[in-house]
């Protein structure tokens, strides 16, 4: 049987992945940001999981107004990098995992969540940064992934409600997987940012340590929070922390946190990350 071992959240800022592609990790801005993703960078290296499922939200990149999917899952063999404008990031192609992916759309399709499986699809920072974070620059990615894309993009995203809901679901999938797995879960995006308008640049502090705080304690607190809110308190994009959610359905009730950083400034952003481990690793 397969199995979520541990959960995930990072920002996934464009910009630390420039910091990273041009060797500037160690430069004075950035690095108190760097230095504090090393111990997660030993921690992913000791777990080695065999799959991650990394839920992220896409930079009209794979899709566009045309089309927008709220929940699009990747069943494909291979997700290749995204040219954002400025050419593709110099990172390792992702290699997915069919059987796995196909299996979580089975079961949470008719489990009654509305996924659309796409087959082809290229994967932006929003992807790539995360793995960047929690695995340097290696030549491959240790692992096969499972890209889940969330629409935090166009008016009206799904609630934190249903993506708490939706990761219970995909835990229940990964379950009923017949392959013996070691599953991380990552959620991503956030925290606190706007990057236009009269509040371009808005951090707000005590929200996201507020946020971190009830993660890993009482989760089922931030499932009230609705889309209204995320704006006046988090601005405009904090409300892709509705997919940190649906990672934190995804494990045990009583999972405990390993780990936690939260650094301003990251570009315009606030830039947070946590470990979560089930007790049953």
């Amino acid at each position: 049987m397969a199995r979520i071992i541990a959960g995930v959240t990072t920002s996934h800022v464009p910009a630390i992945g420039a910091a990273i592609d041009r060797g500037r990790t160690q430069d004075e801005y950035w690095k108190q940001l760097f230095d504090g993703y090393e111990p997660s960078k030993k921690w992913m290296a000791e777990t080695k999981p065999d799959v991650v499922i990394l839920i992220y939200n896409d930079h009209a990149s794979a899709f566009s107004l045309e089309i927008i999917p709220t929940f699009a899952l990747g069943c494909a063999e291979h997700f290749p990098i995204a040219d954002e404008g400025w050419g593709p990031r110099p990172v390792p192609a992702v290699e997915g995992h069919p059987d796995l992916a196909w299996h979580i759309a089975q079961s949470t399709i008719l489990d009654e969540f509305d996924i659309t499986i796409v087959n082809k699809m290229a994967v932006d920072h929003g992807l790539t940064v995360p793995l960047s974070l929690l695995c340097g620059q290696p030549s491959a990615w240790p692992f096969k992934v499972v890209p889940l894309c969330v629409n935090v993009i166009q008016y009206p995203p799904p609630t934190g409600h249903r993506c708490f809901m939706l990761g219970k679901a995909i835990r229940k999938a990964v379950e009923g997987f017949d392959q013996n797995l070691r599953v991380v879960i990552f959620g991503t995006g956030g925290m606190s940012h706007q990057l236009q308008s009269g509040r371009a640049g808005f951090i707000n502090k005590p929200f996201d340590k507020h946020f971190m705080d009830e993660m890993a304690r009482h989760p089922e607190e931030l499932v009230k929070i609705g889309p209204l809110e995320y704006l006046r308190e988090a601005g405009s994009e904090g409300i892709e922390l509705v997919m940190w959610l649906m990672m934190r359905g995804a494990l045990d009730d009583d999972a405990k946190e390993v780990y936690r950083f939260y650094r301003v400034p990251a570009s315009n952003t606030a830039c947070g990350h946590m470990i979560l481990e089930n007790p049953r690793k």
